[in-house]
């Protein structure tokens, strides 16, 4: 695996999956009192200024209303679950590389399960993690359903969907690996193809499932926050075709470079 110690970056952790998510927030005490400010504001702002403040009151407006509401809730369905049919489907064609990408310990065990019967199957001669924690939990996984260590490889500096797409291409495109069998959860899929494809891989989607044992709460997070992200990746412009060189933070770009170098060692 791409030498961690080369990584000493703290992974900011967004607590979206667990069910005591919200207690998380309670550690930030900057945030909550940033909250209740604005919250004490608004409820100032609003008993001094009633006459400003309009309900709507007619069912044109009340329509117009629910009609937003839906709209959005249509958009984040379509584009973290509705579109995800719409990608190229696994045609069964075998694959340079198996890929895995790290989306938490939680989602670990089906997304194994999803790798090893692609292994077994032959589908591709190795298997890559992806992910600044999770990656080593993988790789530990894998090699525990008697896939050997030699078939196995990854990289745990990356902290974001992004940065999964640039190591990755860093390490396997000096290679020679092209084409992958891309394995991550549903609503993260349209992310991660796209960006994925972006750096120069061919993409075939293997989509994990969420936990059943989800509360509906945490899986609606979890979509509002894929979501976020997708829009966020599209306006910045992460969806068009670069090559994993391409980085202007310097921290990140050494980083990368060490990665490729790694990845030409890998290839001799």
């Amino acid at each position: 695996m791409f030498d961690s110690n080369l990584c000493s970056r703290e992974l900011k952790k967004i607590a979206v999956y667990s069910d005591s998510w919200s207690l998380v927030w309670l550690n930030k005490p900057l945030l909550i009192t940033i909250l209740l400010i604005l919250a004490a504001f608004t409820a100032w702002w609003i008993r001094n200024n009633p006459h400003r403040i309009r309900w709507p009151k007619s069912p044109k407006e009340l329509l117009f209303l629910l009609i937003i509401s839906a709209s959005f809730s249509i958009l984040v369905f379509l584009f973290t679950q509705g579109f995800v049919p719409l990608l190229p489907r696994d045609s069964g064609k075998p694959a340079d590389a198996i890929v895995v990408l790290g989306r938490g310990w939680f989602l670990l065990p089906s997304r194994v399960d999803a790798a090893t019967e692609l292994w077994q199957a032959r589908r591709a001669p190795r298997i890559f993690a992806s992910g600044i924690d999770d990656a080593p939990q993988l790789i530990e996984r894998l090699e525990n359903k008697g896939i050997p260590l030699r078939a196995i490889d990854g990289e745990n500096c990356s902290l974001t969907t992004e940065e999964n797409a640039i190591f990755t291409a860093a390490v396997l495109q000096p290679q020679g690996v092209r084409q992958i069998l891309l394995v991550t959860d549903k609503p993260h899929m349209l992310r991660a193809f796209f960006v994925f494809r972006a750096y120069g891989f061919t993409v075939t989607p293997i989509t994990t499932s969420v936990a059943e044992d989800w509360n509906p709460k945490t899986k609606i997070i979890l979509k509002l926050r894929e979501y976020a992200g997708i829009m966020n990746y599209a306006f910045r412009g992460l969806f068009i075709q670069r090559h994993f060189s391409d980085v202007d933070n310097a921290e990140l770009k050494k980083l990368v470079q060490e990665a490729e170098k790694y990845g030409r060692n890998q290839r001799l």
